[in-house]
């Protein structure tokens, strides 16, 4: 009999991926991520985040960061508490100078936009925008001081290349929000200043903490936004940040779960060739999702230029079959998280394909998909 709903499409276990978790933030976290947790627990949870036992891990985090991405002398890893959201705030009071930059080209590249025109302090952001699916390109600009990049626009799969615009001012630097993209999309110091990101995605931990990527002109930046008097609030205070960073710690109690999740995490990515090896993994997974969508009668990747396609966001867009109706059935089959951007209002699928995912787990999806909407056509 065919099911009468997509919840009673049963799934067979030889299809099914080995961790069926791929939503886009929080999203997986590996199981032996956890057991270490769970053997800490005694020594480091509900500990000092001023003492040893927590200032280790924040200081090992910060150099296991610096060895993933390969940071020259000068640069520095700060963290605070809040998330990507936050820095954008943190942004408006210790980064920018005066004007700045913004390329929108998604939900979350346009909230920082936002962020900034609403800051009496700083002047009207220029913002170039480009339509879901593509995004736009930097223009250098005589009087903007900072560039505003996202390395991968979550909301829509789209990642661009990192570049610094040709002709800026010389003392112009570029900001790059990196949260889903940090960890497994490719990028060069020498077009960014500062990359900052979000641990509950590519870094398979949760939430609540940002990390900021700093070269010396940020850290310069940093220095000459705090002596000039503005007011900035303690908690958005990068200068603060700073200070407490290089001592291996936060202004403020951090969650100390995330922290060592996090840590955890990269001493994995390191251990199994860095960076370098994160890309790979995820261009492997980016390779049979969107292989599937473009052999498939039904499926077509959503973002049309191969070159802006995300190796870790993928959004497919289905023409025929209700995407809900898939996620449905996928979700009580154990695949969760496939459900689209609530905001883009599209027909269509959105899969994380973040260092931590198996491969073999995407194409298994894939696999599955198929199987559900054979079923549900026939229903």
């Amino acid at each position: 009999m065919s099911p009468r709903r997509p919840s009673d499409i049963s799934i067979p276990a030889s299809l099914l991926p080995s961790d069926g978790r791929f939503g886009c933030g929080p999203s997986k976290v590996r199981p032996e991520s956890v057991t270490a947790l769970a053997a800490s627990a005694r020594s480091y949870l509900g500990t000092s985040h001023r003492q040893k036992g927590v200032r280790s891990v924040v200081g090992s985090l910060r150099a296991g960061l610096r060895d993933l991405f390969t940071l020259g002398a000068g640069w520095e890893v700060v963290l605070g508490n809040g998330g990507s959201t936050v820095f954008w705030d943190v942004a408006t009071f210790g980064l920018i100078a005066e004007r700045s930059q913004h390329l929108s080209f998604g939900e979350f590249s346009s909230k920082f936009a936002q962020a900034v025109a609403a800051a009496p302090h700083l002047g009207e952001p220029m913002v170039i925008e480009a339509p879901a699916g593509t995004h736009p390109v930097a223009r250098a600009t005589p009087g903007i001081d900072a560039y505003a990049l996202t390395h991968n626009e979550t909301s829509t799969g789209v990642a661009m290349t990192l570049t610094r615009p040709d002709g800026a001012d010389t003392d112009a630097v570029v900001l790059v929000d990196a949260t889903s993209g940090a960890g497994g999309l490719p990028w060069s110091a020498g077009d960014v200043d500062v990359y900052y990101f979000a641990p509950q995605k590519c870094f398979a931990s949760d939430g609540g903490l940002w990390v900021a990527l700093c070269s010396p002109a940020a850290v310069e930046r940093i220095a000459r936004i705090s002596a000039s008097g503005r007011w900035i609030p303690a908690s958005l205070d990068l200068a603060i940040a700073l200070d407490n960073s290089r001592l291996d710690q936060t202004y403020n109690t951090p969650a100390l779960a995330t922290l060592f999740l996090f840590e955890h995490q990269v001493g994995w990515m390191n251990a199994n060739g860095g960076l370098g090896w994160c890309v790979e993994r995820c261009r492997a997974s980016a390779k049979a999702l969107y292989s599937w969508a473009d052999r498939s009668p039904y499926a077509t990747p959503f973002v049309a230029d191969p070159s802006q396609r995300s190796a870790v966001v993928g959004t497919i867009d289905l023409t025929g079959v209700d995407a809900n109706a898939v996620c449905a059935a996928l979700r009580a089959n154990g695949i969760v998280d496939t459900e689209s951007y609530r905001k883009l209002g599209r027909n269509q699928l959105r899969i994380a394909m973040f260092p931590a995912i198996e491969p073999a787990d995407v194409e298994a999806l894939t696999a599955c998909i198929d199987h559900v909407v054979d079923r549900l056509a026939s229903s």
